[in-house]
């Protein structure tokens, strides 16, 4: 059996609404992982990459999240929106954030409450948050 180079693992958990941790997957319906699974297979990447629906990641302050293996880089804040981004980026690219960037390493949010946004590579309120290395 072939070995998939790269696993993204897309949390679904769910809490009931207005959980003070928030909640990955609200509706259960699985839609982020559905996608990613889609937009792999349009570029050919089904046979190299796999994304699967996880149980809770514990992160769920910064979710919905994902994380991708073996680099262990993760996201949180995903949107439908962001997965095309994230695909073309990291998992097409073969690429994963820079740490000599000085990108902050897993549960590093600034005080202000300003993250760190791997899409556009600056700290804003609210961005797509990298959570991990």
């Amino acid at each position: 059996m072939p070995k998939f180079e790269k696993h993204i693992f897309v949390c679904g958990n769910q809490r009931p609404p207005g959980n003070p941790r928030g909640c990955c997957d609200p509706t259960g319906q699985a839609k982020l992982q559905k996608l990613f699974k889609q937009k792999l297979a349009e570029r050919g990447l089904k046979s190299k990459v796999r994304a699967n629906q996880s149980g809770c990641l514990d992160q769920c302050e910064h979710g919905p999240n994902i994380v991708v293996y073996p680099e262990a880089v993760w996201y949180g804040h995903v949107t439908e929106a962001d997965v095309d981004e994230i695909i073309e980026s990291h998992i097409a690219a073969s690429r994963a954030p820079d740490a000599s960037r000085g990108l902050p390493q897993y549960g590093n949010v600034r005080t202000s409450g300003e993250q760190w946004s791997v899409i556009s590579g600056r700290w804003s309120e609210g961005s797509k948050t990298r959570i991990g290395y």
